[in-house]
């Protein structure tokens, strides 16, 4: 008999707390209109923002494409300038 209530308190406190968690999760998610404007606020719906980042996708892209097309290493510069750190060997 003590296991059948010990269940019976155990289900009846996971109950209550899902029952708390889903009653805050409602009063914390804002409603449908808030979710509308909070869009639209976005600043990746601005029409400048998104020409902005699709130039920058471009120009990197390039860059990525023109590293793989050559033979050189571009993590590694030969051409440093004397005294830049690095440790690495100068032309």
């Amino acid at each position: 008999m003590a296991v059948v209530q010990k269940a019976l308190i155990v289900g009846a406190l996971l109950g209550a707390g899902a029952g708390l968690g889903s009653a805050l999760f409602v009063l914390v998610t804002p409603g449908e209109q808030r979710t509308q404007a909070m869009l639209e606020e976005m600043p990746a719906q601005d029409p400048l923002r998104r020409a902005e980042a699709a130039r920058t996708k471009e120009l990197l892209l390039a860059t990525l494409q023109e590293a793989a097309a050559t033979q050189e290493n571009v993590a590694c510069w030969k051409n440093r300038v004397h005294g830049s750190g690095g440790g690495g060997t100068s032309a």
